[in-house]
């Protein structure tokens, strides 16, 4: 497998270029989505690559979809290279473990996020307000605590190196409809409650989480990464404490490194250390193998 930053497919127009993603169009019903190992942190796009991390994205959402799906149904259409169109073919070595065909799908202009802590935004929303992303909460929380109940807490989409931005459940009923938003409600907070009990049981606490979701045929699929370490909070629960900061198994670790850094949070980013881009590719594929059980095959160690 190689270490991938950029794509440059000819077979197929490129669709679109995300923070982490590239998608190609296949056809009119079929996009291929391309796992990079870029890194972002605070809506910006490091400068390094973090080794591998898109195959175990990959490999992380291909699990819980494959999970989930007799809760909700998903957009993968195929996930084994060999069985890609003959077109991709000299781009194989390249895509293995990182790339995936699925149905292209109209999705949701939110992002439908599960909260079980108060941490990240939450709490600082709960300091300045006293709730979370309109959710009235008791006086005295502390940062980390866990929550009597998982709320659904939607955001908005933001553009490429701009923030997204908390929403109300009001809101996202205004933008997306009731009926939708209910069930992008319902189907969050049921994969959430099954992920993070998953979890728990291999010792991470899955603070929270982002799903993505998206109409095909006027289905609303699940789309997107699945309780990934770039879309989730993961804290080991061995050290659990209330009242901090967790160590995470997430892009949390970098997350702090950059803060201590005399930087806003504005391209260009910090030049990552070695020992930065090491630290974070080992949480990444530990996160991994804690979750599945399984070692990460045919990567460097």
């Amino acid at each position: 497998m190689q270490i991938v930053v950029t794509t440059d497919i000819k077979a197929y127009p490129l669709f679109s270029r995300g923070k982490v993603r590239d998608i190609y169009a296949v056809d009119d019903d079929t996009l291929l989505i391309v796992t990079t190992d870029r890194m972002s942190a605070f809506d910006v796009v490091m400068r390094e690559a973090i080794p591998y991390k898109g195959v175990i994205l990959n490999k992380i959402t291909l699990f819980w979809m494959e999970k989930f799906k007799d809760i909700v149904s998903n957009h993968l259409v195929e996930s084994d290279v060999t069985r890609f169109p003959a077109p991709l073919a000299p781009w194989a070595d390249m895509l293995e473990g990182r790339a995936v065909l699925v149905r292209k799908a109209n999705p949701l202009p939110v992002e439908c996020i599960a909260r079980g802590y108060i941490a990240g935004s939450g709490w600082k929303d709960y300091q300045a307000t006293g709730s979370l992303c309109g959710h009235a909460l008791p006086a005295g929380l502390r940062e980390s605590d866990k929550l009597a109940s998982a709320l659904f807490t939607p955001s908005t989409k933001a553009e490429l190196g701009r923030h997204d931005q908390n929403i109300s459940i009001a809101e996202a009923e205004r933008m997306l409809g009731p009926e939708t938003a209910a069930e992008a409600r319902r189907l969050s907070l049921a994969m959430y409650e099954a992920g993070r009990a998953y979890a728990a049981e291999r010792g991470i606490l899955v603070a929270d989480t982002k799903f993505e979701f998206g109409f095909v045929d006027d289905r609303l699929l699940l789309i997107d990464e699945v309780l990934t370490p770039d879309s989730s909070r993961f804290w080991p629960a061995a050290s659990y404490k209330p009242g901090q900061a967790q160590p995470s198994f997430d892009k949390q670790y970098l997350r702090d490194w950059l803060k201590r850094q005399p930087w806003d949070m504005t391209p260009p980013p910090p030049l990552l250390p070695d020992a930065v881009i090491e630290a974070t590719a080992a949480r990444y594929r530990e996160a991994y193998e804690i979750l599945t059980g399984e070692k990460l095959q045919g990567l460097p160690s």
